[in-house]
């Protein structure tokens, strides 16, 4: 049996979802917002932890106080939308897996919503830290990142020395049974 095109389509779909940091002004629809949170509430987490409280943000000087943290993330201030990741602080290990896991649903929940995302990482402690009081987050808490989301005008990297795309052949990155080994 053969998988059903809608799977096939799906995964096509998740194969495109691309880091855009350049967006539409149009606002995100509040009942396609809701449904993205729904995608992230739905998230696996380490023993059902849960660790996550999503701040969505759409004051555009709170956009662009996050971009000055660091000129990597200036893109940041003409988005429409962003949504911080804040964890709960209680097990770094856990909760980095955690946030990398619905980090990951974001984005393609965004892309299959017909939005694009990105993710722009708020830098070292000090800059954690500010990125923590523009946004009212309680120091005890971890917040590292924010996705970013709307409606993407290109995906290809507008920052200076853009590093190329591509994937390496699976022929590099899959070994079967041991590192190196040949499928029999």
């Amino acid at each position: 049996m053969g998988i059903p095109a809608s799977v096939r389509e799906a995964t096509e779909e998740i194969r495109k979802v691309r880091q855009a940091r350049r967006y539409r002004p149009d606002p995100v629809p509040d009942d396609v917002l809701h449904e993205l949170l729904e995608i992230a509430r739905w998230t696996g987490s380490s023993r059902n932890t849960q660790p996550w409280h999503f701040v969505v943000i759409t004051d555009k000087e709170q956009l662009r106080q996050i971009s000055r943290l660091r000129p990597p993330i200036a893109w940041v201030a003409e988005a429409p939308l962003a949504i911080a990741i804040v964890l709960d602080g209680a097990s770094e290990t856990s909760e980095a897996y955690d946030e990398g896991r619905v980090t990951e649903r974001l984005l393609i929940g965004a892309r299959l919503l017909g939005l694009g995302g990105g993710v722009a990482w708020f830098g070292d402690d000090a800059q954690q830290a500010e990125a923590k009081r523009i946004l009212g987050i309680p120091a005890e808490r971890a917040a590292r990142s924010v996705v970013v989301i709307g409606y993407p005008t290109t995906t290809k990297d507008h920052r200076p020395n853009p590093v190329e795309g591509g994937r390496k052949p699976l022929s590099e990155i899959v070994s079967y049974d041991r590192v190196g080994g040949a499928r029999a």
